[in-house]
Parts: structure tokens; C-alpha cells; sequence
């Protein structure tokens, strides 16, 4: 029963080493094969039986492969590996490793083999799964780099709302979009809605502000680079923005900044979907979508020869025009106090807009937009003493001269009083018994001038 048992075992065992897919292959310290599984005696055109006895030598002979690691492995004493060809021309990769006994004689050498097409496809996929990672790894290293504050889109306006509802259309697309407006419309928020309601939204988003990158470095920069591609490079190589936006989004704020050379290359890039990183032979597939925005005119730098017209038009699929904040009023004191919010919970304070400020959010044309509108908010909310905010639009964004130095010389006077008296009031944050002490006058008097004088 127990020799029953034995036999089964060493069927099963035989079954594991036959079913492995690396050839296996012993001999003993002369070259006489012990052993060999189905693996070896496949490589060998035998069966594996059938190679049980011959000597290694004698297979050599017979042609049936160019070199034996075996046998050097017995001269050497020591571990060998190699590529091993046999007559049909299929390449293995052998380790042949000789066991040794205490006294120090060659009991037996086992050597291993795998066909070296399935050694390159485990090496390509290990290359292919080294550059995802360093792919995800440079990105991750960008976006945190990126300020991600206040990204969300704002539409109250009749205006935006229909610019939502169609870039909701367009997102479910990878058709090229062209984003135009003024500085500080809100482009890259914009760009950022229709990646996140795409089909892409759970790969990378990458946004590049082309007027940011130096001229010299911005073929390394979209393309990537291999090692040793230039001196002052990263030894490791690195992938470009639009091999990191692979599968994703990329995003080309201020479009019409880059040079003609590098509009070339961009196109080439649009035409084909392919890029190769500096000094690499090899080409890949980029499956990327590209949204760029502009604030300039583009058809009018095409007539200046300062923009490609063909790459225009691979860009400009669907134009997509932002307003400006000032023509869409129903949006200011929505982004006025979202941004307060934000601030609020930044700093830990309890900060909220007067009346007076809330009309005069309204009032002025924030020539900067969006982007000015959050910044006067952050310096109101920084410098302001107390807890009700006051906004002199007036006094922010007024030249100096325009109302100083005009008309009669009471009149000046008068308006030299009144925006100094406004001055100190938005400094004292509205406090009129503190801004009557500033300025040495009673507080009577202030409400006076504040309140009838000055209207």
C-alpha cells in the first residue's frame, strides 16, 4: 500500500514539473542525462523520455542546439547562463547550476530554460507597467504642484447655464475644444467641468499653461525624454505632459503663447496621435483629449504669421466663449461668497459682506474678472479688523488723478475729503467712532459728511 502510494506520488510530481513552462534538464557530473521533462525534450525535438542516458556531448553533435551551459557549467564549477539556440532557431534563456557535495565533487547539474520570446514579452510588460507607474507618479507630482482651490464651475446666469448645458453635450465626446475669453473668465474651471463629466474623468487631468514653460525646455516638457538624452536631464528619463495625460485630458491654457516650432510639433501630435520622447527610436500611440484656451485673437495672429492657421483649425473643433464677469451680473455674489466661504473656513473666521459691499460687488466691471473679484475678496478678508467687510471699488481700481485734480478748487477739495474719508472707513471696516479718531474729527461730523455731504 505504501509502495502504491510512493508511485502516485512520483506521478504527481512528475505531472508538476512536465505541466511547468520552463524546460528542465539534469545531469550528472559526465554529462548523462538523469532527468529531463517535457519542456527540455520539446526544445530538443525529443521526447522526454527518449533523452534519459544520452550524453550532452553527443546531443551537441547531433546539432541540436549551438552550446551547452551544462557542460561549462561542470568545467567552471560554477553557475552559468546563457542564450541557448536550438535547430529550428528557438532562442532559451538556460541557467545551468552545478550541486557540489562536502567533498566538493559535482554530484549533478539542473539547469533551467525559457524560451526568450516569452523572457521579452514579460520584460516588455514589465517596461509597459514601469512607465504607467511613472506616468501616474509624474502626474501625481504635477497636480500637487497645482492650486485646486476654487475650481468649481458658478452658473447662475442665463448665459452660463447654456454654456453648461452645452459643454455637458461636448464632454461625452473626445472632439477638441477651444476655450476663449478674457483673463480670468474661468477657461481652466471650464476645461476641468468637461473633463470631470466625460468618459475620461477617472484618468489624469493635466493643465499646462504654455506661457509658463521657458521656450528651451518645452519640447522636453510635452515630449518627455529617455536617459542620457541631454546633460542636466534626470538620469531616469521622464515622461512628457502628454504621455502623463495619456488616456486623460490635456489642457493648453494660453495657446496662443507657444512658438511657431513648437505649434509644428503639437500638430504633428493632433494629426497622428503619436510622440516620441527625446532621443528615443521609439514611437507610441497618445490617446489624449486636448482642450486649449486662448484670450487673444488667434485669427488675427494667423494674418500677423504669429499662429499656425492649420493647427487653429485642429484646435478650434467646438469654440466655447466665456463671458465676462461684468455681463454676467446674477454670478458675482454667487462667487463672492463662495469665495468668502472658502476663506472663512481657511483662516477660521467668521467674516461677512455689508450691505455696502454686496451693492458694490455689483456696481463695479472687474476688468480682471473672476480672478480679481477672488483676490479683492482674499485682501478684504486678510486686512479688515472687523467681521463686516466694505468694499470702495472706487478706490481699488480708480486712477489717482481721475477725480483729485478736476473742476473748481472746492470742488477738488471736496473730492479729495470724501475719498479719503471712504479710505479710512473701509480701514476701519466700516467703524465710524474709529475712523472719526483716525482722522481727528468728531464722529457727528463723520456721520455728516458720510451720510449727506458726500451724496
Amino acid at each position: 500500500m505504501q509502495g502504491l502510494r510512493k508511485v502516485r506520488e512520483q506521478q504527481f510530481l512528475q505531472q508538476i514539473i512536465d505541466n511547468s513552462s520552463d524546460a528542465i534538464f539534469v545531469i550528472d557530473k559526465f554529462g548523462n542525462v538523469l532527468f529531463a521533462n517535457a519542456g527540455a525534450g520539446k526544445f530538443m525535438g525529443y521526447k522526454a523520455e527518449e533523452l534519459i542516458g544520452k550524453n550532452v556531448e553527443d546531443l551537441l553533435k547531433e546539432g541540436l542546439y549551438d552550446w551547452s551551459p551544462t557542460m561549462k557549467a561542470i568545467k567552471t564549477r560554477s553557475l552559468v547562463s546563457g542564450n541557448v539556440r536550438n535547430n529550428r532557431g528557438v532562442q532559451s534563456m538556460a541557467t545551468s547550476n552545478p550541486l557540489i557535495d562536502e567533498n566538493g565533487d559535482i554530484v549533478m547539474v539542473i539547469t533551467n530554460a525559457r524560451e526568450k520570446n516569452v523572457i521579452d514579452e514579460y520584460i516588455a510588460a514589465l517596461e509597459k507597467e514601469k512607465t504607467t507607474v511613472n506616468r501616474y507618479k509624474t502626474a501625481v507630482e504635477y497636480l500637487s504642484e497645482m492650486d485646486l482651490e476654487s475650481k468649481e464651475i458658478v452658473a447662475e446666469s442665463q448665459q452660463m447655464r447654456q454654456i453648461i448645458e452645452v459643454s455637458n453635450v461636448i464632454a461625452k465626446t473626445d472632439s477638441t475644444v477651444m476655450l476663449i475669453g478674457e483673463t480670468g473668465t474661468g477657461k481652466e474651471v471650464m476645461a476641468r467641468h468637461i473633463h470631470r463629466n466625460s468618459f475620461r474623468s477617472k484618468e489624469p487631468f493635466i493643465p499646462v499653461n504654455c506661457a509658463a514653460i521657458p521656450h528651451e525646455l518645452l519640447e522636453s516638457e510635452f515630449f518627455g525624454y529617455v536617459r542620457g538624452a541631454f546633460s542636466g536631464a534626470n538620469p531616469q528619463g521622464k515622461p512628457g505632459l502628454i504621455e502623463v495625460a495619456d488616456n486623460g485630458t490635456l489642457f493648453l491654457d494660453e495657446i496662443a503663447e507657444l512658438p511657431l516650432a513648437m505649434q509644428s510639433k503639437l500638430l504633428r501630435v493632433l494629426e497622428s496621435s503619436e510622440v516620441q520622447r527625446l532621443g528615443d527610436t521609439s514611437i507610441y500611440k497618445a490617446n489624449v483629449r486636448f482642450i486649449a484656451a486662448t484670450n487673444k485673437d488667434l485669427k488675427a495672429m494667423i494674418s500677423q504669421k504669429l499662429f499656425r492657421s492649420d493647427l487653429y483649425y485642429r484646435l478650434n473643433v467646438i469654440p466655447i466663449k466665456l463671458p465676462p464677469l461684468k455681463e454676467r451680473a446674477e454670478d458675482i455674489l454667487i462667487f463672492a461668497h463662495k469665495f468668502l466661504k472658502e476663506l472663512n473656513k481657511k483662516y477660521a473666521l467668521k467674516k461677512a459682506f455689508s450691505a455696502q459691499a454686496t451693492q458694490a460687488f455689483l456696481d463695479y466691471s472687474w476688468p480682471g474678472n473672476v480672478r480679481e473679484l477672488r483676490n479683492v475678496i482674499e485682501r478684504l478678508v486678510i486686512t479688515s479688523t472687523s467681521d463686516i467687510l466694505y468694499f470702495e471699488y472706487d478706490l481699488e481700481c480708480l486712477p489717482e488723478i481721475d477725480i483729485a485734480y478736476q473742476g473748481t478748487l472746492k470742488s477738488v477739495m471736496k473730492a479729495v475729503e470724501e475719498k479719503y474719508i471712504h479710505q479710512m472707513l473701509a480701514e476701519c471696516g466700516g467703524r465710524v467712532d474709529e475712523a472719526a479718531r483716525r482722522l481727528g474729527v468728531h464722529r457727528t461730523m463723520l456721520y455728516r459728511k458720510k451720510n449727506n455731504e458726500f451724496k
